[in-house]
């Protein structure tokens, strides 16, 4: 047995590194065809590790293309396990049935394997009946194996383990066949560390989505008990000016609540369901209006980005509390219509329609000094949309035309 520190290459037929002879001869013809395949096979191993094929497909196609490269019978990926300081048979070509994914090596020094991961150096073992620097692993003997060539599968990190060919056949494994081997090795390793990388940034995104879901749904639940105080206050006290700002603040709170727990539901902190969020929306509107009934519309789904559906939400629970409380006065009952359409790529429309008794004659959204008109003009600045407001001949209607971006 020995350790990298005390090895020295023998002058036999069994040796780490071959060493060319100085006048090598002409390649015969199968020779030549053999390393033109062999350029082939790592041609098809590349577009492979380009195409992004899943690893186990990909370790399955090198297994069977490297034995074909070298013309052996079995071939197998062995993966590095730390915790155990073993390797486990990956996957493979030519092994009994059920080997692969359970049957293991030793990964230290004084297996072949074991040498060519831990030094990083190719390891050629051409006489394993005769072998006496390294232990032949019981996986081979069983299996008939004469000789074995083993290099290693090194990413940019950690090394993923080793890719070796085996044959029962005699013969010896050369220097080219190193090359060839070590070619498709480092294709493999390179396709193997690629898809680590995406994994581990896969990992980190969906560490980063759960944890925005989750602030989401802290800020809905947080919201709601806002919203739930100002809606128990009002209804402790009997002041009908301060009953009215505590439940538009309650409204107003929902509002925002709610796109927060389509966040959390959706996932996507970018766009919301506009069409969905103003549906939910006007159905807590609903709920708290007393003397109407808020029904909403739509003819095809709309999707924006969520501080901009936050402001149309306000802006319509704005326009659905004005018409509720100025369009229905002294207790009567009615309809508030909510209709969402698209306009055209840039733009889409909200109309707020009532059937109630109508606009004043003095009525001037510009010029009301009401909190309410006050905190729409606001939200009407922040998003450019425009309010036109229309006297219809039953009721009225405030119809919003909004930019998508």
């Amino acid at each position: 047995m020995c350790s990298p520190e005390n090895y020295k290459p023998q002058n036999s037929s069994s040796s780490i590194e071959i060493s060319p002879d100085p006048a090598p001869p002409e390649p015969s013809g199968a020779a030549l065809r053999l390393r033109i395949r062999q350029q082939e096979i790592l041609a098809e191993l590349g577009v492979l590790a380009l195409q992004r094929t899943p690893l186990h497909h990909l370790l399955d196609s090198s297994v069977r293309m490297a034995a074909e490269g070298l013309q052996a019978e079995l071939c197998k990926v062995l993966e590095y396990l730390p915790s155990d300081n073993r390797m486990l048979l990956r996957a493979g070509v030519g092994w009994d049935p059920g080997l692969v994914g359970t049957a293991s090596v030793g990964a230290d020094v004084e297996s072949p394997a074991g040498y060519a991961l831990r030094t990083g150096k190719p390891v050629i073992s051409n006489h394993l009946e005769n072998e006496e620097r390294f232990r032949t692993p019981e996986l081979l003997r069983v299996h008939g194996v004469r000789r074995a060539i083993n290099v290693i599968l090194q990413g940019d990190g950690s090394p993923f383990g080793v890719l070796e060919v085996d044959s029962r056949s005699e013969g010896e494994f050369s220097e080219n066949d190193i090359s060839f081997l070590q070619g498709a090795a480092n294709i493999l390793g390179m396709a193997i560390e690629r898809q680590r990388y995406e994994q581990t940034l896969r990992t980190a995104v969906e560490h980063q989505q759960v944890l925005i879901q989750e602030i989401n749904h802290r800020v809905k639940n947080s919201l709601q008990l806002v919203g739930s105080m100002f809606h128990l206050q009002a209804k402790r006290t009997k002041e009908p000016a301060l009953i009215q700002a505590l439940e538009e603040a309650y409204g107003r709170v929902t509002a925002v609540a709610r796109v927060h727990e389509r966040l959390y539901r959706d996932g996507d902190v970018k766009l919301v369901d506009l069409t969905a969020y103003l549906r939910d929306v006007c159905n807590d509107l609903n709920e708290m209006a007393s003397t109407c009934t808020v029904e909403f519309s739509f003819k095809q789904p709309i999707r924006i980005s969520t501080d901009r559906a936050v402001l149309v939400a306000l802006l319509v629970g704005e326009l659905v509390t004005n018409a509720a409380k100025h369009a229905y006065p002294d207790g009567h009952s009615g309809l508030v219509r909510v209709e969402l359409n698209p306009m055209d790529h840039r733009s889409f429309c909200v109309a707020v329609r009532d059937d109630g008794k109508g606009l004043p004659d003095d009525f001037d959204s510009e010029q009301g000094h009401g909190l309410g008109m006050a905190i729409m003009r606001a939200f009407l600045q922040q998003s450019g949309a425009e309010l036109v407001t229309r006297r219809l001949q039953k009721g009225s209607e405030f119809f919003l035309t909004i930019p998508l971006d």
